[in-house]
């Protein structure tokens, strides 16, 4: 879904809404929170609003009308009474053979709960300066997390990291080796962006940014000379972020083809670029997504650019061993994040050690 198409989707989404998540959303945007982000934030209130006018809990005849005292008087176990509904209903893509909502999913739909009632009992101010309500029900419910230890995670996702040589063996293999397999028509729309996929792949790779930091990049943020990019972390904080060496030439290549092969309006200031009825956009985060997901299934397994992400402070912990440099270049407040590829290097030297 590109920009323009997200634009659409949440306005529809937001003229159904009442004003105090109106007033959120416009609060988050400023943050800024990503685009996608709030979109799927936007659903899962439209989701907890139709509960609450299916079970009742409201008067009111259709979402935007709910009042804001309904959120601040609803109880524990109301809120536990949500959560089963969750997890017993039907299946949304319409499959009636498995009933229920993954407890990741349901999990995804609390924190966005957590978020909207944190900012209205704590980040909103009304005319005297207090928030519009102090009664925070989502404090008290309790999500299941799933139990994994570090090292069965870390067993589980190195499968899915490109380590060692295979950094530059994947972006090798995008840029000589995949248009291979192509039809003349695939191969026409793969070389038409194939500058771009290969610097945001080697970006992702190189400096470990998030997909929303990616996506968010404006031309002024990335030093060529310095390899450095400067972006907006979780929570709205500037960071200026190193690059390593082997990304500079993708990006240089993407930098030199980017205002002719898009021909971008003299306002446009994204650093990644893509056509949309023969206008130059922002590219989203979806689009990236599938890039990721396209290239990484043909040349090894298929994985999103949070992947790649591990698989820099992976690399980056193997060759320093200090978790405090793995947290600074992930933007993370302490190394508490970062264990788990303390686990993932400890399994790699294990398996040198077996192949000794």
């Amino acid at each position: 879904m590109n920009r323009q198409q997200l634009l659409i989707k949440i306005e529809h989404l937001k003229t159904n809404m009442p004003w105090y998540i109106l007033d959120y959303y416009q609060s988050k945007l400023a943050v800024p929170y990503s685009l996608t982000t709030l979109y799927e934030y936007l659903k899962e209130y439209q989701r907890f609003f139709n509960w609450l006018l299916e079970s009742d809990l409201v008067e009111a005849e259709q979402i935007a009308d709910i009042p804001l005292n309904t959120l601040e008087n609803l109880t524990k176990k109301d809120m536990e009474a949500f959560i089963l509904y969750l997890r017993e209903r039907p299946l949304l893509n319409g499959n009636q053979v498995q009933n229920g909502l993954s407890q990741t999913t349901i999990n995804r739909t609390l924190s966005a709960l957590s978020s909207l009632y944190k900012y209205l009992t704590e980040e909103v101010e009304n005319e005297n300066g207090e928030p519009y309500f102090y009664r925070n029900v989502m404090k008290k419910v309790m999500t299941k997390k799933k139990k994994e230890t570090l090292a069965a995670r870390a067993e589980n996702i190195k499968k899915k990291l490109f380590l060692g040589d295979e950094t530059m063996a994947f972006l090798d293999y995008v840029d000589h080796h995949y248009q291979q397999q192509l039809s003349n028509r695939a191969l026409s729309s793969f070389l038409k962006n194939k500058e771009r996929d290969l610097a945001i792949l080697a970006l992702l790779l190189a400096s470990g940014i998030r997909l929303s930091e990616a996506v968010n990049l404006d031309i002024k943020d990335f030093n060529a000379q310095l390899m450095i990019v400067d972006v907006v972390r979780k929570g709205g904080k500037r960071d200026s972020v190193n690059i390593a060496s082997f990304a500079q030439t993708y990006l240089k290549s993407y930098l030199a083809i980017r205002q002719d092969r898009y021909r971008p309006a003299k306002t446009q200031t994204a650093l990644f670029l893509s056509l949309y009825r023969g206008q130059a956009n922002r590219i989203d985060g979806s689009s990236i997504e599938k890039m990721v997901a396209k290239y990484s299934a043909s040349f090894k397994v298929r994985v999103t650019p949070h992947k790649l992400r591990h698989t820099l402070a992976t690399r980056l912990y193997d060759a320093t061993k200090s978790q405090v440099l793995v947290s600074h270049q992930l933007g993370h407040a302490n190394t508490q994040v970062t264990d788990l590829y303390t686990h993932i290097v400890d399994d790699e030297q294990k398996n040198a050690l077996d192949k000794l």
